[in-house]
């Protein structure tokens, strides 16, 4: 599955840090594809147990952190986890198939 990762639009170029969970019931190769991410920004990418996140080449991956790790089976399970955790979700999406998510950052 590739994953597009863009700034909204009110925003040239995002400078913030980013955490992702990447849940599926099957192992999945995630490849991130990105537009106007400033390098060395904190970013963080917790995918299920046997999946993995591919970087494009630069330097993004230098500055991301991929953590492999057992998600809760439930999606409002997941969702009070992740809000536990982190104190807040901005986004949360379910898709059954897809092999292209498009996500823009920004505030």
């Amino acid at each position: 599955v590739t994953l597009h990762l863009n700034p909204i639009s009110s925003v040239h170029i995002h400078q913030k840090p980013l955490v992702f969970i990447l849940n599926c019931p099957l192992p999945l190769v995630w490849k991130l594809k990105t537009e106007r991410l400033a390098p060395g920004i904190r970013r963080v990418f917790f995918v299920s147990l046997g999946s993995v996140v591919q970087f494009e080449k630069g330097n993004f991956s230098l500055s991301a952190e991929t953590e492999e790790k057992l998600f809760p089976d439930k999606n409002e399970h997941l969702l009070q986890w992740a809000q536990k955790e982190y104190g807040a979700v901005t986004s949360f999406t379910e898709l059954k198939i897809s092999r292209n998510i498009y996500i823009k950052v920004g505030e």
